[in-house]
């Protein structure tokens, strides 16, 4: 099984970071790689089991589901229901926590999924740098406005 860890410090509090990530549908507004979402069959975008269905600017699709939103300890959790990548099993939690001397937001974000052995390398990198980094690193861009 592929394993994926990623962490940054987001420099806003982490109100303001969780009130920008917490909406399953908001992808667009906040990750560069992401056109547009939608969530399936008009359920509310916080709803456990509800399913969003995003465009990326490279064209590809791909159906989320998610598993677990909690306000209390800001994590989220979704799993892939399809995806252009050859990953089967992909589940992913984004969790932030207060930096309190700094009142700035530690992030993380960590997925596991299977996948053919020999795309394992390329699809690690892939969801660590373009999918995770580069959601935290658009977060920072947006905080810093």
């Amino acid at each position: 099984m592929a394993k994926v860890f990623v962490s940054s410090v987001i420099n806003a509090a982490i109100e303001n970071v969780w009130s920008r990530i917490r909406d399953f549908n908001t992808l667009p507004d906040w990750h560069p790689a992401v056109s547009d979402s939608r969530i399936e069959d008009g359920d509310p975008s916080d709803k456990i089991g509800c399913i969003r269905n995003f465009t990326l600017k490279d064209g590809g699709n791909i159906r989320e589901q998610l598993l677990d939103l909690s306000d209390t300890h800001h994590i989220c959790t979704y799993s892939i229901l399809e995806s252009p990548m050859p990953v089967e099993n992909y589940v992913a939690t984004l969790r932030l926590l207060p930096i309190t001397d700094t009142d700035t937001t530690y992030a993380e974000w960590t997925a596991e999924f299977n996948c053919p052995p020999e795309d394992e390398e390329a699809l690690t990198n892939r969801v660590s740098d373009a999918v995770f980094q580069g959601g935290f690193d658009a977060l920072n861009d947006l905080f810093k406005e």
